[in-house]
């Protein structure tokens, strides 16, 4: 059997290994098997989704298989990926499932899995998981029919969320402020909107008319500068743009300048430390972070924790070192004092109660860092070669890590949830970033795509 887990889930084309009815109806399964051996909790699993079509099919399958396990379900409809996770735990739920391939296009899918805590599985279980699968040894047929469990639309899911999110501010009100909202045609699209206008603020939104095929589409945190464009049409003061399942944010200033998650960490980080909230008077970021976020806070005796890249990784982080602030710079921001993972909503209403604190505009508040020259490339492969058999390719990076120096640095890694490598380089001198990216490019297209 193929690797079941990636860096996030279950995640590749629909309809296509691993992403198939079959596959999932047999995880669905192995999840109520799961639940019921453990003997005690509601024996319940929430269940989301985004727009993506496909979304329809994997939802019914999963549901069979934990029904035909005696595990109810509740069925929620197009969802926040941290919604679920909320309410998983909200809703003393056993499991909580996200169907979504996140930022990719619609026609992949996936399947993000919480415990009853509402933190992403952890390895063990998703190995148990896969040796369920991989055993066959999920024979229901012990399952009387009067044993057998229902499934229920829940109707009131969004309202409990959009609660919860406007708690987290408190009693802050976002009165004179004018955004352009970019829900990417995905899950947020009718959540997101009204918890801003809820509080106050005037909202323009784009791209909330999803049709199971427009989800990410040249349009959302993968492209900023749909929104961008729309802030200076506007005349807004503010941009947000989410991803697929609204698990990550990117936004613009009032120029339509980009301000992605290093600074939004930044800033964040100095304001929660200012008002003796930072724990450990430290954050959490990854590797693909950018150099000037670590000067900038050091600058501030503020301590930069380190992860492996994906949200995962950096909440493990978080977790074990007791920190409640974390992020990367694709726009997963973390704040444990309120969510368990990854959440665009949250993370832009402490972004927009900090400008009405400070008074400060966003461009203004982005400035408390300056970024060394970066670029980052992500090349499609032709297959997964380990980067240590890649004789070509390993001598480039050596070479360029001794330029580099102590001036800058190289990352080189296979993306988690795409058929690609990632290509980073960053320095204080962007000649060096310019040169030794086309020689990073040029050795994965000899030795990869040849």
């Amino acid at each position: 059997m193929k690797p079941l887990f990636g860096t996030d889930g279950i995640r590749g084309q629909a309809n296509r290994y691993p992403v198939t009815p079959e596959l999932t109806l047999q995880l669905g399964k192995a999840l109520g098997k799961i639940v019921k051996a453990a003997g005690h909790g509601s024996r319940r699993a929430i269940i989301g989704k985004d727009t993506r079509l496909s979304g329809y099919m994997l939802e019914t399958a999963i549901t069979s298989g934990l029904v035909s396990m005696g595990v109810d379900v509740m069925l929620v409809g197009p969802m926040p990926t941290p919604a679920v996770a909320h309410l998983t735990r909200s809703m003393a739920a056993d499991i909580g499932i996200m169907l979504t391939a996140s930022h990719n296009p619609f026609d992949d899918n996936g399947i993000k899995i919480f415990g009853a805590d509402g933190f992403k599985l952890p390895d063990a279980s998703e190995s148990e998981i896969t040796r369920l699968i991989e055993s066959d040894d999920l024979n229901s047929e012990h399952i009387r029919s009067d044993q057998l469990g229902k499934a229920y639309r829940i109707d009131d899911a969004r309202g409990r969320y959009i609660e919860f999110a406007k708690s987290t501010v408190q009693d802050a009100r976002l009165d004179g402020i004018k955004l352009v909202l970019d829900c990417a045609n995905g899950a947020a699209y009718h959540i997101a909107p009204l918890i801003f206008q809820e509080l106050g603020a005037t909202v323009v939104t784009l791209c909330a008319e999803p049709d199971g095929y427009n989800i990410n589409n040249n349009c959302g945190a993968l492209h900023p500068d749909h929104v961008a464009s729309a802030v200076l049409r506007e005349h807004a003061d503010f941009g947000v743009a989410l991803d697929g399942d609204a698990d990550r944010v990117i936004f613009c200033d009032a120029a339509g300048r980009i301000v992605d998650g290093d600074r939004i960490l930044a800033m964040l980080a100095l304001d929660f430390r200012q008002r003796g909230e930072l724990g450990k008077n430290s954050i959490v970021c990854t590797t693909m972070s950018n150099l000037g976020l670590y000067e900038a806070l050091q600058a501030h005796d503020i301590k930069v924790v380190t992860s492996d890249v994906g949200d995962r990784q950096v909440i493990e982080a978080m977790r074990h070192g007791g920190y409640n602030v974390g992020g990367e710079k694709s726009g997963h921001l973390i704040f444990m004092r309120y969510a368990t993972t990854g959440d665009g909503i949250i993370s832009a209403l402490q972004v927009l109660c900090l400008m009405k604190r400070s008074g400060a505009t966003l461009a203004k508040l982005a400035d408390c860092m300056r970024e060394y020259p970066q670029t980052l490339v992500s090349l499609p492969v032709k297959s997964r070669i380990p980067l240590e058999e890649l004789p070509k390719l390993q001598a480039v990076m050596a070479a360029a890590t001794k330029a580099l120096d102590k001036q800058g640095r190289l990352v080189v890694r296979y993306s988690g949830t795409e058929n690609k490598i990632r290509l980073l380089v960053e320095a204080r001198d962007e000649g060096l970033v310019k040169t030794w990216i086309a020689r990073l490019t040029e050795a994965v297209h000899e030795e990869l795509n040849a």
